[in-house]
């Protein structure tokens, strides 16, 4: 617990009413998470009334205190102040939320060295094998991903690519206590808009690239480069920011942090140069600052995610060069990130979670590299409802330039209509390619005729859910997953 008066040493406040000396057993921004039974104790609960896209927390303060809530953080004070209760007026709540869960965790971020990585793709795949890679060479290890949440091994569930400002520092100060030296995590565009990551302290950012994505959050692309920029413009002095610098926004990213810039890239000078010599499906063949190595990831894009770890790994640890690209060269590829499934005719399935146009057009490029158009590729592909709906015919022409043959399905559609998603996607299909889609709602049914379809030594790309569990429709989360349904029916 702590004092009132201690955790507003973290925040700028405006007023305050009533008392800064009751302690503090509880934080929390959903009132339905006060527990009545907490009001008869002697400890005080904070409710933080944050103002979100669809709700105004501000409408439930009322609830909060009938649910034991007795220190009420606002940014604007109710008409009605009830007595007992403390009221703490802020610029912004959700700023506030995160600088006090970090002030009721005891900092936990300047207890690890934290690492976020950020950028459209290749945020997963970067901060998981940088968890594989610390754990091998030893070091007690956390991570905070789409996938999961770990705490060195142990494995916890996630909801959002970064939790909320709570459950991030909740999580950060039990991986201190599990002895953790480092954390890798991932830090979305909607995580730094929303101030989930307020508070926190990193001791390293990565960038990985920055292409079209969030535009129904974002409205415009250069306001989701804003966001991506802020987290490196936030950076203390003392920390490392560390970018692709083949990507044009790459230098945009760090021109104005405080932190050391460190680079990496294929086709420009940079920190750590990589050059691709052999890409196969089996793995690829690369020089590293004039060292060569075989890894068994595939692919231009997961060159570009290899020489970002290589990067971060030669920053935070003096390990022998040779040794960490000996453990590199083992890693193998986050769940539903090209993941390979074969059958006994030698055609070959591709479970990926490449959900945006430029995803699909670097593991499809990567497909045809490999292939050197010699087998036919199928593509199963859809596009989630509630999201960006500017990308959906773009990802339907992405697919029919790439493929020999197209099957838009349904991905999560969420709230909205299956059909009317695919409608949008079906304006993407160039006239003299039609032929060659078909159109399944029904996503099970699609990946049965894509893999009825698929010749011998053929290759399927089914894109977009990647590791997912699940299909989300109308809120509710129906038991699906790409992979199961591959092996059945290839």
């Amino acid at each position: 617990m702590k004092k009132l008066s201690e955790l507003l040493q973290a925040i700028q406040y405006k007023e305050i009413i009533g008392s800064e000396e009751v302690m503090i057993s509880q934080i929390e921004f959903d009132s339905r998470k006060i527990k009545k039974e907490e009001s008869h104790t002697a400890n005080g609960i904070i409710y933080v009334a944050q103002r979100g896209l669809n709700v105004d927390g501000h409408d439930f303060i009322d609830a909060a205190i009938a649910n034991g809530a007795s220190v009420i953080v606002v940014e604007t004070l109710p008409e009605n102040l009830q007595n007992n209760v403390t009221y703490i007026k802020v610029d912004n709540s959700s700023v506030a939320l995160g600088r006090l869960a970090s002030a009721f965790y005891d900092f936990p971020s300047k207890k690890i060295k934290l690492v976020g990585i950020t950028g459209t793709n290749g945020k997963t795949t970067i901060a998981t094998l940088l968890h594989k890679l610390f754990i091998d060479l030893g070091y007690p290890t956390g991570l905070i991903s789409t996938i999961t949440n770990k705490i060195i091994n142990k494995e916890f569930p996630t909801t959002y690519t970064t939790p909320d400002a709570l459950q991030l520092n909740k999580l950060l100060s039990e991986m201190v206590n599990a002895g953790c030296e480092f954390c890798f995590m991932e830090v979305s565009s909607h995580a730094v808009c929303q101030h989930r990551i307020e508070g926190v302290e990193y001791i390293c950012g990565v960038f990985t690239n920055i292409t079209h994505d969030h535009l129904d959050f974002h409205k415009t692309f250069d306001q989701y480069i804003k966001a991506k920029k802020s987290f490196f413009d936030n950076l203390a002095p003392t920390a490392f920011a560390v970018t692709n610098i083949d990507d044009r926004n790459g230098e945009v990213m760090v021109q104005n942090t405080k932190a050391k810039i460190f680079t990496y890239g294929l086709q420009t000078a940079a920190t750590v140069k990589g050059k691709i010599i052999e890409n196969h499906f089996e793995g690829l063949s690369m020089n590293i600052n004039e060292r060569e190595v075989f890894f068994k990831l595939c692919g231009r894009f997961n060159a570009y995610n290899l020489l970002a770890i290589y990067a971060t790994v030669s920053l935070l640890l003096t390990e022998e060069d040779e040794k960490i690209l000996a453990v590199m060269s083992n890693l193998e590829s986050a769940s539903g990130r090209f993941q390979l499934i074969y059958n006994e005719k030698g055609s070959v399935a591709i479970i990926d979670y490449a959900h945006t146009p430029d995803a699909l057009k670097n593991v499809l490029s990567t497909i045809q590299d490999i292939n050197n158009n010699s087998s036919e590729v199928i593509t199963v592909v859809g596009c989630g409802g509630d999201r960006d709906a500017l990308k959906r015919p773009l990802m339907a022409e992405i697919a029919c330039d790439f493929s020999n043959k197209v099957i838009l399905t349904s991905d999560n559609p969420r709230t909205e209509d299956p059909l009317k998603i695919l409608s949008d996607m079906e304006k993407g299909v160039p006239v003299s390619y039609k032929k060659n889609v078909l159109i399944i709602e029904n996503r099970k049914e699609a990946i049965k005729t894509a893999c009825m379809m698929l010749s011998p030594g053929g290759v399927l790309l089914v894109a977009g859910k990647g590791h997912e569990t699940y299909q989300e429709i109308n809120h509710v989360r129906h038991p699906f997953d790409d992979r199961k349904v591959v092996k059945e029916f290839l």
